[in-house]
């Protein structure tokens, strides 16, 4: 008797999946516990096991191919030669698919974007759609070697020595490429030495391809979109002197004690949050409430190669700062190889956010719900500090704190922010 294989759900968030791979053909047995595919869901590639044994008859989505939860992806039967023609798959039915509006389709005759229409009222994303490539367009800048005179009118030869114009670095738009007096404004100075040439582009202007969106990047921009949407974000940033930062990561390396500069805030905004239990909250969206969290378990955002992912160190203040470095070293390997276990990324308090290591100074992130803040934190930058009344060298660090002003007030964030100072500022308290 056939019957069916759909797509399992293999996380909370999981509304869609990708099949990375299929590791049975069709035709093969597949018994119960056999690794059956791999699918990329909006966190990591996970591998799915059979549930059933029995014959893998049709593959119905293909590697690379995506499906909503509960849709058929595969038909089985338990015999080998049994027929399946004329079966029904069964599962849920994907929506049908939206036509993408054309250019022409979205902008209106007077070439003002066409606004969509919804029913109820209810908020729609406006239609943005890239403008095509331009199909008449003739490359402004001459190319190739000049041989023998450049072909150009008595006016314009006599207005280019005036004013010093290259006649050589213009195109020209008259009669077989000759230069005219309306072509000297795109023109070069006439100089010792010049820019030299350049191949001529093979495309038009506006050439783009489109590239589909993975269900981790997919999950990311609708995430992100809500948050920033319907959080009401306020931000709040402090700059720390972080010489000693500097001066205590070098002692501790010097005995063998490695820890990175994200090390020392993870440890900091620990002990920061529970001094402000008040920033360690969230908000429930359905049921309109405030989420106050009973332990410190802080998301940390790990850029991969499909996205971005936010490993979670849970009790993070009852750990000291060698346990958080070994922790956070063994997650954000983990992350980058795709093997997070689900409780290891779902969750979480707080999160920090750091870009500090590719050299951005500040920047602000977009909250992670339902949590109600998140820390932006900067490089360590060589600047003059005003120390004791005088200008001297120094170290700073910049950190941003997103807050959700349904939970928090300016006075919340302000306090926080400073009591992250203090322990920054004064690292040796990390080491307690």
């Amino acid at each position: 008797m056939p019957f069916t294989l759909t797509m399992p759900k293999l996380s909370p968030t999981m509304e869609e999946g990708t099949i990375a791979k299929w590791c049975k053909k069709e035709g093969e047995f597949v018994n119960s516990g056999d690794v059956l595919l791999q699918v990329a869901t909006d966190k990591a590639t996970v591998e799915h096991s059979a549930l059933d044994e029995g014959f893998l008859r049709k593959i119905l989505i293909k590697e690379g191919e995506s499906a909503i939860v509960n849709q058929a992806i595969a038909i089985f039967s338990e015999k080998k030669e049994e027929s399946i023609e004329g079966y029904k798959p069964e599962g849920d039915v994907p929506p049908a698919a939206q036509v993408k509006p054309t250019v022409a389709e979205s902008m209106s005759k007077e070439g003002a974007p066409v606004k969509p229409v919804v029913a109820g009222g209810a908020m729609a994303q406006p239609a943005f759609v890239p403008e095509p490539p331009l199909a008449h367009y003739s490359f402004s800048g001459p190319t190739g070697e000049i041989e023998g005179r450049v072909p150009a009118s008595p006016l314009s030869k006599k207005i280019a020595k005036e004013k010093g114009i290259d006649l050589s670095t213009i195109k020209g738009t008259g009669p077989h490429g000759r230069i005219m007096s309306r072509d000297l404004d795109l023109g070069q100075p006439a100089t010792a030495v010049t820019f030299g040439r350049r191949e001529v582009p093979s495309i038009p202007p506006g050439t783009y391809e489109e590239i589909p969106l993975s269900p981790v990047r997919k999950i990311i921009g609708q995430r992100l979109q809500e948050s920033k949407t319907f959080i009401p974000h306020f931000y709040t940033m402090q700059e720390i002197q972080a010489d000693s930062m500097v001066s205590l990561r070098k002692e501790l390396s010097s005995v063998g004690l490695k820890v990175s500069y994200n090390d020392l805030v993870l440890r900091a905004s620990a002990l920061a949050l529970r001094d402000h239990p008040n920033i360690n909250s969230g908000f429930n969206s359905v049921n309109q409430s405030i989420i106050r969290f009973k332990t410190i378990d802080i998301s940390v955002a790990v850029s991969v190669s499909t996205g971005l992912i936010t490993p979670i160190i849970r009790h993070a203040d009852f750990k000291n700062l060698g346990q958080l470095s070994s922790e956070m070293k063994m997650l954000a390997a983990k992350a980058r190889d795709g093997k997070l276990m689900r409780e290891e990324y779902t969750g979480g308090s707080f999160t920090i956010s750091n870009l500090g290591m590719y050299g951005i100074s500040e920047f602000v992130a977009i909250i992670n719900p339902p949590q109600a803040a998140i820390l932006a934190v900067g490089g360590i930058e060589d600047r003059p500090v005003v120390k004791e009344g005088q200008v001297v060298p120094g170290k700073t660090m910049r950190l941003t704190l997103s807050a959700d002003h349904r939970v928090l007030d300016g006075a919340d964030a302000a306090k926080f922010l400073k009591t992250l100072q203090r322990y920054l500022e004064n690292p040796s308290l990390l080491l307690l």
